[in-house]
């Protein structure tokens, strides 16, 4: 088992074959989980950027480029159906 001091500070330091095992480095964004019995520290994990053709690729539409108009007539006709 590890173990480690808590300083006057609040602070707790990682051990180096720890931050070594997991790949991080100083700097490294940690989120702390609160549980029942202690805490969790785990990188904070951020999202990959995307385009809007990366996003706009996982629709399954295939035909013509509709226009903002053509979608409100078709939002409203299908309100319409919906009453």
């Amino acid at each position: 088992m590890i173990t480690t001091t808590l300083s006057t500070k609040g602070q707790v330091i990682i051990p180096k074959e720890v931050r070594e095992r997991h790949g991080w480095d100083a700097g490294l964004s940690l989120e702390l989980v609160e549980q029942a019995d202690g805490v969790v520290l785990r990188p904070v994990r951020s999202l990959r950027r995307t385009t809007v053709d990366e996003v706009l690729g996982c629709l399954p539409y295939k035909g013509p480029r509709k226009t903002l108009a053509d979608m409100e007539a078709a939002i409203a006709k299908g309100a319409r159906k919906s009453r």
